[in-house]
């Protein structure tokens, strides 16, 4: 069969004028064709919306942990496009959300979703966009407080630092006060005294040394730690509101 083939083979410049002719122009037409194409372009890909989290369990065959870990992995990966990288303010953020409660609900425990919503999505210079991922923090730390405790002190430094919006910082230092008061909530002291903090700073001394003064005279507070914490900082208070009192006098007189 190699002999054959052997026999059949002829060089080029032995073919029909015709033959080579086709040859050329069919060369041509495919670098006419090549040279008359569009450029290429980078296109963006908006974020679709997620299906439902039932849908996804369905589709997994009842892994919904396992799916839930992709999920993270595919979304905070969305940013890097073919031919194009977003920044994390081209992102539609309402579909964002959707797709972080679509995970949350098939691992109620994860902590991821709101790990990226404090430290990636909240952390953009975009103060619409950033006050999105601090509500959505706060609405989850309202369901389960337990769980979601340091991602409501983490939206409070934000909102004080980063929003400079001391009354949002306050209203989420408020709620870790608040949730602490239950028996059934864990809040380590240095969270739920961020309202102490808050007040301080915002100069607002009066309610600060009221608050202080209950906590420590209510007993419910063992921690030695924190106890010197709040003895500290209600004479701190003390003599703050002395000196302003002082200046007070002064400038009356």
């Amino acid at each position: 069969m190699t002999a054959w083939f052997e026999n059949k083979a002829r060089p080029v410049a032995q073919l029909p004028w015709w033959i080579k002719t086709g040859l050329l122009l069919a060369l041509l037409c495919q670098f006419g064709w090549h040279f008359y194409q569009p450029a290429a372009t980078a296109r963006i890909r908006p974020l679709p919306a997620p299906m439902s989290a039932q849908a996804y369990r369905l589709m997994s065959l009842n892994e919904p942990i396992a799916t839930a870990k992709y999920l993270n992995l595919w979304l905070q990966s969305f940013d890097t496009q073919p031919g194009i990288s977003l920044s994390f303010q081209q992102l539609d953020y309402h579909r964002v959300i959707q797709w972080l409660d679509t995970i949350l609900k098939l691992d109620p425990k994860g902590q991821y979703p709101l790990l990226v919503a404090a430290h990636i999505y909240g952390s953009i210079h975009n103060h619409r966009k950033q006050r999105m991922m601090m509500d959505y923090i706060f609405r989850k730390f309202q369901q389960h407080p337990g769980a979601y405790w340091r991602w409501l002190a983490h939206a409070v430094i934000i909102a004080k630092h980063e929003l400079k919006d001391n009354a949002l910082a306050l209203k989420y230092a408020d709620a870790l006060a608040s949730a602490s008061a239950s028996k059934a909530t864990h809040v380590p002291y240095w969270a739920r005294d961020l309202k102490i903090i808050l007040l301080e700073d915002m100069g607002e001394l009066e309610a600060a040394r009221i608050i202080v003064g209950g906590l420590i005279s209510h007993g419910d507070i063992h921690d030695r730690y924190e106890v010197k914490f709040l003895v500290q900082k209600l004479k701190t208070l003390q003599q703050k509101l002395k000196v302003r009192h002082k200046v007070e006098n002064s400038t009356q007189k």
